[in-house]
């Protein structure tokens, strides 16, 4: 049975993102090589998300290592005030990371050395001020050159993306990675997807993040709209709270995303965080493994 072809609910069947079809991009990137690797081994890529510097440099740099042990994408938070997208676990994250000395800098130094340390792909996530006040072209510089292969802007709509972002990705060889949910329309959804160039990511809960709701009957029917526009992997996050809905998401995406359900466990035990961090990239990964137990828990 190919991976993919079960779904929940009469949703379309489709098959999984490949590095080979005609068209896909960034075929020499970190992130879709580890994609591919996971593939080969019949399971869901795993993303992993933390706000830099949370909750300061020397924990969370400890954190971020142990779960490269588990993940196959690191997801590196900006820390941002005002994050619209947020929900009350990572803006306090976040707040933490700032009232503990983050700057931007701090992005670029992290990624170095897990570039060279680790086997994981690197995704930076930043809102629009912070990369707008760095300056779009020397932060994708930077950020290229500290080992980062895509960068999720959640908050910078297609229209402004098209003239102050794309050029200077695309100049720095950055993939883009834009936010899609069930609510984007379907003409929007075309011009979205066809100025992506890392990855699409897929809401795959209504909310903000770290909300309780369950997976969203509508991801298979939106993952099936967009792989019938791309040629690139598909990431669903946004809610993905416990292993259980990372496997129910798993079969449809090609990577799963986690972030507020790590921080949660770090809060849980603050004298042992990065102890915390590492158990739940070995829980949520282990929730991924093997795929053909996915899609039978679809059925």
């Amino acid at each position: 049975m190919t991976p993919h072809t079960v779904t929940a609910q009469g949703a379309p069947a489709h098959l999984p993102w490949k590095l080979h079809e005609p068209g896909a991009c960034g075929a020499g990137s970190r992130l879709h090589q580890v994609i591919t690797a996971a593939q080969a081994q019949d399971r869901c890529a795993l993303g992993m998300y933390l706000p830099v510097g949370y909750p300061n440099r020397l924990i969370g740099m400890d954190a971020l290592h142990l779960l490269a042990q588990s993940a196959d994408v690191l997801e590196l938070g900006v820390p941002y005030a005002d994050g619209v997208l947020d929900g009350p676990v990572i803006q306090h994250a976040s707040r933490t990371a700032l009232d503990a000395g983050f700057r931007i800098e701090d992005l670029f130094a992290a990624a170095r050395e897990l570039s060279s340390s680790s086997r994981a792909a690197l995704v930076a996530m930043s809102y629009w001020q912070p990369v707008h006040a760095y300056g779009p072209l020397r932060f994708a510089t930077a950020a290229a050159a500290a080992g980062i292969d895509a960068v999720l802007i959640p908050d910078l709509p297609i229209e402004e993306a098209t003239s102050s972002w794309t050029a200077a990705a695309r100049a720095t060889g950055l993939g883009t990675i834009p936010l899609v949910s069930h609510r984007t329309q379907p003409d929007r959804l075309a011009r979205i997807v066809a100025a992506a160039t890392g990855m699409l990511y897929a809401a795959a809960t209504d909310g903000v993040t770290g909300n309780p709701q369950p997976v969203s009957p509508r991801l298979p029917d939106l993952i099936a709209r967009i792989r019938g526009l791309a040629s690139l992997p598909v990431a669903a996050g946004i809610g993905i709270s416990t292993p259980a809905q990372a496997r129910t998401a798993a079969a449809w995406a090609d990577v799963v995303v986690v972030g507020s359900a790590v921080i949660r466990r770090m809060q849980a035990s603050p004298r042992a965080q990065t102890a915390a961090a590492a158990a739940a990239g070995r829980d949520f990964a282990a929730a991924l493994r093997p795929r053909h137990t996915t899609r039978e828990a679809t059925r």
